[in-house]
């Protein structure tokens, strides 16, 4: 079994670098008439563009990414500093006529968006020309490959149940070099995912022919992202299924986190791209979904007809009853822990880290800012967003809209739900996002804190101090603290996943939702040789 569990490793390492070698392959160029359909369609209004353009990337002369993508926005940068230099020289005449003519001539968009769009028509290739052979031997290997290393737990496991034996002792699951290299690969992905994504179109020729038969379209770095995140959820539930196959509980949360990612995360917003209607996650409520009020996103919804109209009321209904409603009688657990993508991702693929989520009082202090902080961000955006929608004006109080958005998008949509939020896990735990950063988590655990019929209830006699709930503990919750007092865990944090449960080797902890009296019930801890029992046993 070992064995076979070392070839599949083999076999998935194999798989991971054709996959991130294939950056560098292939070559990128255009003739002039594949530039002069792409200036007509981008409906240019100005000839320098087509004129450095021209001179950058119409060669005969293959090129790489890298070079490709330099030259372009290379060009993009020229025009848009000449017609910045000419607003400037009107703007210091007071020449506005002028000055105003000068805007529609400019090129908007981020640059690696742009030279995504140019790279994805000049890109040529054994890539390109073969994307099926180049899925097996990306994807197909590295399915294979895990699969290999896994399947064997089955039997290695044996009947005893759940074992969390050596996490300490091996390097991928203590912080070690293999843990740091695994957490180097994962920034690096989505930094190129985020920022760079022109780097990575070869990924996207692979996905192409799926993406045509979903949508009818070419694949995108996002199409790339959502199809990996669920092959990777679904190759790491089958980890789970086996290492909580005594759990029921375990079983059904895994299996539901898969369906809501795989269907209505990517297969339904893929199937309504196609019918040229808004492509939307049915269960990504604001603000986790924090441009669900963005000026373009409500653009959309309100000129794509009934739909859009629906998707808008669904939105709002899911924010403002829906998920507090659901919360009260479950608990954050019934998004955090079976429905949300990101909550999946962290019970899948980041459950070998889970160990490593930061217990100490100064991390639950630093968890209720920065998580309620990112809360008041996301709220404040949204006004400042919705005010300037309807007025028509640029800022509120001083704030710009624009600005604000983008702000946003990049800290906290880019930076923290991604490149940290995942990027860590081998390091910080596989919940960092959820537990510091998530807005939607925050706005939940206020409800579950203070109006919820959910607790984890413990039956103190039976906790022997094993520690065991502590460690696996994905929130940072000492869990055996309250269960060597008897104490209902009642915490704002807390998802509600049942690990803590789960390997709890004396059935001390359990998760119920039960009347709201009594939910909280805090012990007394009784220490030292002050404490007079008779006086005690005469007050209670």
């Amino acid at each position: 079994m070992k064995a076979i569990k070392n070839i599949g490793l083999v076999v998935f390492i194999t798989g991971l670098i054709i996959f991130t070698g294939s950056i560098f392959t292939g070559s990128f160029n255009l003739n002039e008439a594949e530039l002069d359909n792409f200036i007509s369609s981008k409906n240019y209004k100005n000839e320098l563009i087509k004129e450095e353009l021209k001179k950058a990337i119409v060669t005969s002369e293959p090129l790489s990414i890298f070079e490709f993508s330099s030259k372009v926005r290379n060009a993009y940068a020229i025009s848009n500093k000449y017609y910045d230099d000419l607003i400037a020289k009107y703007d210091a005449e007071k020449n506005w006529d002028k000055k105003g003519a000068q805007y529609q001539y400019k090129i908007y968009g981020k640059p690696h968006t742009l030279s995504f769009e140019l790279a994805k028509i000049a890109g040529k290739g054994s890539i390109k020309e073969n994307p099926n052979l180049f899925w097996w031997l990306t994807f197909g290997l590295g399915i294979v490959g895990a699969l290999l290393f896994i399947l064997p737990n089955y039997i290695l496991l044996g009947n005893a149940g759940i074992k969390n034996n050596g996490i300490y002792l091996e390097s991928s699951t203590n912080r070690g070099l293999i843990a740091w290299l695994v957490l180097i690969y994962l920034v690096g992905f989505y930094l190129l995912l985020y920022f760079m994504p022109d780097y990575v179109v070869n990924w996207t020729f692979i996905f192409d022919p799926i993406s045509k038969a979903l949508n009818g379209g070419l694949a995108s770095q996002w199409f790339v992202y959502g199809f990996l995140y669920c092959v990777i959820m679904l190759v790491m539930a089958i980890r789970m299924y086996i290492k909580y196959r005594h759990n029921k509980y375990q079983i059904i949360r895994t299996t539901s986190v898969l369906f809501f990612q795989i269907v209505f995360a990517f297969l339904i917003p893929e199937i309504m791209t196609s019918l040229n209607m808004p492509g939307y996650d049915f269960k990504n409520a604001f603000p986790l979904d924090y441009d669900f009020f963005f000026e373009w996103n409500l653009d959309s919804l309100r000129s794509s007809g009934a739909v859009g109209l629906f998707i808008l009321a669904w939105g709002i209904l899911l924010t403002l009853v829906i998920v507090p409603v659901m919360v009260y009688f479950f608990g954050k657990r019934w998004y955090c822990s079976w429905v949300c993508g990101c909550g999946g991702l962290a019970e899948t693929l980041g459950d070998p880290y889970r160990q490593h989520s930061n217990k100490t009082l100064k991390a639950w202090k630093l968890e209720r800012w920065l998580i309620h902080s990112v809360l008041v961000f996301s709220l404040i955006m949204t006004v400042v967003t919705l005010y300037c929608y309807f007025t028509g004006t640029n800022s509120f109080l001083g704030i710009n809209s624009q600005w604000i958005k983008d702000t946003y998008s990049f800290l906290i949509g880019a930076w923290f739900a991604g490149v940290i939020g995942t990027g860590f896990y081998p390091i910080f735990g596989n919940r960092v996002w959820c537990r510091f950063g998530c807005p939607l988590a925050a706005y939940m655990g206020i409800v579950q804190r203070f109006k919820s019929r959910f607790r984890i209830t413990t039956n103190g006699g039976q906790c022997i101090s094993c520690g065991n709930c502590s460690t696996y503990c994905e929130q940072g919750i000492d869990v055996r603290a309250y269960a060597q007092k008897g104490e209902n865990i009642v915490r704002a944090s807390c998802v509600g996943c049942g690990i803590c449960s789960a390997v709890c080797p004396r059935g001390v902890l359990k998760l119920e939702n039960g009347p709201e009296k009594g939910r909280i019930n805090p012990t007394e801890v009784l220490l030292g040789n002050d404490v007079d029992l008779m006086k005690l046993i005469n007050n209670n």
